[in-house]
């Protein structure tokens, strides 16, 4: 049994009757949108944001129908910035698959996007669902000021250590704490466990977000993800940050002018993961993943022991061990 089979095993039946709830709500009446969903239903990933809204509300209660209505709006606000993403990203790649904008170009990328987060907008008005649109529009909130802060750091090159976990608490566990807390409020769990929920899905999407980064300083990693290719945008991660502030000036100004660079050669960017890793860069990132997992383990033991505990627990483990 592969690790994702072991983690949705107490939500199997609510994962499997999702799909069809979903396909369902956001269909259209243009046969181009119909079309262009379907193939981004197709390849859709591993389904993390699902399981741990699904994981969560069985934690503390009974999935039910407003659970089904978190999961929908998460799923929905979610795949709406993915595409978005890809616009400002230029990305011509997802999951390994043709990105929406490769194929069918910004234009409708936009487009789509714009429909996705209006059905997410629809479901929660219809449903009388306001709190848990409140919880999912503040995550988009908090992802899109992320993507800003980032594009204005990557252009001065002067993020530190704190700007950069406030870009990743922005961009990552916003999204992260908006499934875990939808979850629980969908199940009318009290305020102090929707909080405690808050403070697991920010620790399990910081550890998730620092192990994501770590693939870029690993030439064997199969996620799909080319290698240096945060380097190549000018993207500062924890471990290069780290370097940089353990090496001497000299040094740190010579790495500094190869990031700059719009154009890197492979050996360029070859001798910038080697300068991150001369000075710990990586063991530093993978040690304060680690701590951020001890947290979240700290929180899921003080809730309901039960099988979506242990499940999320494996989710946990599956986060910052995963390679791809």
């Amino acid at each position: 049994m592969s690790a994702i089979d072991s983690i949705i095993t107490p939500i199997k039946k609510e994962i499997l009757d999702f799909q069809p709830y979903f396909k369902s709500y956001i269909k259209s009446k243009a046969s181009l949108l119909n079309i262009i969903i379907n193939y981004i239903l197709k390849h859709k990933g591993k389904q993390m944001r699902p399981m741990l809204v699904f994981l969560s509300a069985k934690m503390l209660g009974s999935i039910n129908e407003s659970t089904y209505h978190a999961t929908a709006l998460i799923e929905l606000m979610h795949t709406a910035t993915l595409v978005h993403d890809d616009i400002v990203d230029n990305s011509d790649k997802r999951r390994g698959f043709f990105s929406i904008n490769a194929l069918w170009k910004n234009k409708i990328s936009v487009l789509l996007g714009d429909y996705l987060l209006a059905k997410g907008l629809l479901l929660a008005v219809n449903e009388n669902e306001f709190e848990l649109l409140k919880i999912v529009s503040k995550a988009v909130e908090e992802m899109s000021e992320g993507e800003l802060i980032q594009i204005e750091k990557a252009r001065k090159l002067d993020i530190d250590e704190q700007t950069y976990f406030n870009i990743i608490n922005k961009k990552t566990a916003a999204l992260m704490i908006a499934c875990s807390t939808a979850g629980a409020k969908s199940v009318n769990a009290d305020n102090e466990t929707i909080e405690k929920m808050a403070k697991f899905g920010e620790y399990l999407g910081l550890a998730f977000q620092i192990r994501d980064d770590l693939f870029d300083y690993d030439n064997n990693n199969s996620t799909g993800k080319p290698f240096g290719n945060d380097i190549i945008e000018r993207k500062m991660t924890l471990p290069l940050i780290y370097a940089l502030t353990k090496c001497d000036k000299k040094e740190k100004r010579a790495i500094i002018k190869m990031i700059r660079k719009k154009d890197k050669s492979t050996q360029m960017v070859s001798d910038i993961i080697k300068f991150t890793y001369k000075y710990d860069g990586i063991t530093y990132a993978k040690d304060i993943m680690n701590e951020y997992k001890a947290k979240a383990i700290n929180i899921l033991s003080e809730l309901p022991q039960n099988d979506s505990n242990t499940a999320l627990l494996e989710l946990l483990e599956y986060t910052t061990t995963r390679e791809k």
